[in-house]
């Protein structure tokens, strides 16, 4: 079974409206925990606009899944990380002004600096994850730097998949069949949703983790938290 880990930025970016502390982070990260979620993600940037570093710390030692820390590894990122060694880090290389994750790693380009970054994580035994396009060329390109997983950015899947274009999924499948054969762990994300999840799921192999927040908060004030956490589990066995 695909792993579930809860990205809950879109909490905190809530909390955050108003300057208070509703809704609490740490509760509702415990209560998505205890309704089946199988890890928890969050994504401070620099600005803290919505995941705070403190909330991090915190986090730490609430969650008793996978704490999965997301960023660009600028050096107040990578001290944080370090701190809090979450059992997973998922590079990303985010603008400071992005609002959202919009690009992989060309790890052709940025090996040396990648490779660098992922053996200190990996001196401190957290695993490490790089966020790459769906181009096998990335992919290789990740193995060489000694990571132990890619995450693949689903974006452009999930457009097609709205058009009902199902050969959008062809890419990833092509990324996934190498990252497999290089024997790299493979974690996806980005709009996935309850729409496209079971489709992504069935036709990507050995997919070991997807990262779900902004879809899976907004499906929520709809249906529940707890109910749509457990669409999800049902749609990724």
């Amino acid at each position: 079974m695909t792993k579930l880990s809860v990205n809950v930025n879109k909490i905190a970016t809530l909390r955050n409206s108003r300057g208070g502390n509703v809704p609490n982070l740490l509760r509702v990260t415990k209560d998505i925990e205890s309704f089946g979620a199988q890890g928890i993600t969050i994504h401070p940037r620099p600005d803290e606009r919505h995941i705070r570093y403190q909330d991090a710390r915190d986090l730490k030692k609430l969650v008793t899944t996978e704490f999965n820390i997301e960023g660009n590894p600028i050096q107040k990122f990578m001290d944080l990380v370090l701190e809090v060694k979450p059992t997973q880090v998922t590079l990303v290389p985010d603008a400071l002004n992005a609002i959202t994750s919009n690009a992989g790693w060309d790890t052709i380009t940025n090996r040396s600096f990648l490779k660098e970054v992922i053996a200190t994580f990996k001196q401190n035994n957290i695993r490490t994850s790089i966020f790459v396009d769906a181009d096998p060329k990335m992919v290789s390109g990740a193995a060489e730097t000694g990571t132990d997983r890619i995450e693949l950015y689903t974006e452009s899947f999930a457009e097609a998949f709205d058009k009902g274009d199902m050969k959008g999924i062809d890419p990833f499948i092509e990324a996934a069949q190498t990252a497999d054969q290089l024997g790299l762990g493979i974690n996806a994300g980005h709009d996935l949703s309850l729409d496209n999840i079971k489709y992504f799921k069935d036709n990507i192999p050995n997919l070991l983790e997807v990262s779900i927040g902004h879809a899976l908060i907004c499906e929520s004030l709809y249906l529940g938290l707890e109910n749509v956490i457990n669409m999800y589990l049902n749609k990724l066995k």
